[in-house]
């Protein structure tokens, strides 16, 4: 693979920046990976891994001179982070993201990118319920989609130039507007989560349910509902109160779908919900044959390894 950027500044190394580390490294794509992260335990643990070879406690430190810039901290830090790099932002340099909203980025980085340097958002569409420096892995990003959201203005060159980035990375590229972004993200991510997260606490608050029953019992569904709500509460507090447009609207009509399962229960009507359960049931058949997940056992999460 040859190298496609000499200096790429990774901001924020967790789940995502760490994977993108690993890619980069596996695939050669860069010169030289510097990184930024707040905590000493981060920084140091980002050198012992190998993700990068510089790390800075100041973000400006981290992209003097880089060519790509990727912001990988949760999105509610954009506006300060943007804010502070802006001085040091090379012309002609890539600034991008990975957050799982698209409006929101726009709104909080934008005022701040200077002339010269091209802002293209951007959103991996790849993740774990894993958080931190340790659980990034380069194949992460393999025959995952990346949809990134160029403004009308944006120069042609640099989004076929990021998109290349993360085609070397293994993912599928889709070019879409922000606020359809967002709209489909909603339905696709943000609202799964917001419901994984609400029937963990309902069960976790139903006094006549013991916690050792709720554990006990967890693999007849609960569990997997438990693996989408372990994710990162900071990444997932930011996403909603940065979407809530499309997440209520997608919220509200999920409530009035709720409602006619309701109905069709209260009232004894087997044909609508068996209906409703084979349409669903299409749905899953469907994302297995575009390659988005296998029809392994167990969702594909793989057993346990034995010790």
């Amino acid at each position: 693979m040859t190298v496609m950027f000499r200096r790429v500044a990774i901001l924020g190394i967790g789940l995502i920046g760490s994977s993108i580390a690993h890619a980069i490294r596996a695939k050669k794509l860069a010169e030289h990976v510097t990184g930024y992260a707040k905590t000493e335990v981060t920084r140091a643990k980002a050198l012992e891994l190998g993700l990068v070879d510089a790390v800075f406690p100041s973000a400006a430190e981290a992209v003097l001179g880089a060519d790509l810039i990727i912001l990988c901290s949760p999105v509610g830090s954009y506006a300060d982070l943007a804010r502070e790099i802006a001085p040091g932002l090379m012309d002609g340099a890539i600034l991008t993201d990975v957050g799982s909203v698209k409006g929101a980025v726009v709104r909080d980085v934008l005022p701040h990118v200077p002339a010269g340097v091209h802002f293209i958002p951007g959103h991996p569409i790849a993740g774990t319920e894993q958080s931190g420096p340790e659980s990034g892995f380069a194949e992460l990003f393999v025959n995952r989609w990346c949809i990134l959201t160029p403004l009308a203005d944006a120069d042609p060159a640099a989004v076929e130039r990021l998109s290349a980035f993360w085609r070397a990375c293994g993912s599928n590229v889709e070019v879409m507007t922000p606020e359809h972004h967002d709209l489909v993200l909603a339905i696709t991510s943000h609202l799964p989560h917001l419901i994984a997260y609400n029937i963990v606490s309902t069960a976790a608050d139903l006094e006549e349910v013991t916690s050792s029953e709720v554990i006990k019992y967890s693999a007849g569904g609960f569990r997997d509902f438990t693996r989408i709500a372990a994710s990162d509460p900071t990444m997932w507090r930011d996403v909603f109160l940065n979407n809530k447009d499309a997440v209520l609207e997608m919220l509200g009509r999920f409530s009035e779908d709720l409602s006619a399962l309701q109905r069709a229960i209260r009232w004894g009507d087997g044909e609508a919900l068996f209906n409703i359960f084979n349409r669903s049931r299409q749905i899953r058949r469907s994302i297995i044959a575009a390659g988005q997940d296998t029809a392994a056992p167990d969702f594909g999460r793989g057993a346990p390894k034995s010790q």
